[in-house]
């Protein structure tokens, strides 16, 4: 009976060091390289990604690599919204806006999209309304140019060549390489924007949300109606985006340490 227990927990072990290895990985890994990196046998590897699979816990993409599946997409977005760290994110949120002006909020990257995670509105009765959960190109938004940018060049490069790179207004960027420039200067300044490329007569910023580890998590981003104010006024919060978005952060690594 206690062999068995030890075998059960090892199992539950292995289990919990895959969905780890998965999620944090900054590329898909091949079951080879989930069982190199964990030290697990072969056999035992692939058994235990046929039941994460079946699960929907992690899913195959098309090169037979091991991407987050459903649940494990479920689960991560459960516990940011969790009441444990919503209170102190709403709070450093809200305190941007007043202090700009201006709607800010949390995306996340999804594939070739942005997910608007969370945000707190202006007052002004004009301004772009995207309800938290929207789904926003990434090539023409600044969060999504700014998570672009991030990423190690050569698969910049690939994601970039099988992306749509549709017309949405008036100064979107269609052309591959051009945009390819943008994000270099982009990762150079490590600020994204967006200058009507979504939406006409919209301007708006992005500044990079890091782990404890310095890889992007998130964006921070700002956006209002040129009517209101250019992207030139909005680049000069800066400072404050930036702090705020360190202060994100250490909520994300540790919610405690924000929380008091």
């Amino acid at each position: 009976m206690e062999t068995s227990g030890r075998e059960k927990g090892s199992s539950i072990s292995r289990v919990m060091d895959i969905i780890e290895a998965v999620s944090k990985a900054e590329r898909p890994l091949s079951p080879a390289d989930l069982a190199l990196l964990l030290n697990i046998p072969k056999p035992s590897i692939h058994r235990l990604l046929n039941q994460l699979e079946n699960d929907r816990v992690v899913q195959t993409n098309m090169r037979g690599l091991i991407v987050p599946g459903l649940r494990l997409h479920g689960v991560a977005w459960g516990v940011l919204h969790s009441q444990r760290f919503s209170a102190a994110r709403r709070a450093i949120l809200q305190q941007l806006t007043e202090q700009t002006g201006e709607t800010c909020g949390i995306a996340i990257a999804n594939g070739s999209e942005m997910i608007y995670y969370d945000r707190v509105q202006s007052d002004w009765p004009l301004q772009l309304n995207l309800p938290v959960g929207s789904h926003t190109p990434a090539w023409c938004t600044a969060s999504g140019k700014l998570y672009l940018s991030s990423l190690p060049k050569q698969r910049r490069q690939k994601i970039i060549s099988h992306l749509p790179l549709r017309q949405y207004a008036r100064n979107t960027i269609v052309d591959v390489e051009q945009l390819e420039a943008d994000l270099a200067t982009t990762r150079q300044r490590k600020i994204g924007t967006d200058n009507e490329e979504f939406v006409d007569g919209m301007a708006g910023c992005a500044v990079p949300i890091l782990d404890a580890e310095g890889r992007l998590c998130a964006c921070l981003f700002i956006h209002a109606p040129l009517l209101r104010k250019s992207l030139d006024q909005l680049l000069s919060y800066r400072d404050i985006l930036h702090t705020a978005a360190a202060e994100l952060g250490t909520l994300i690594d540790g919610p405690d340490s924000v929380n008091g």
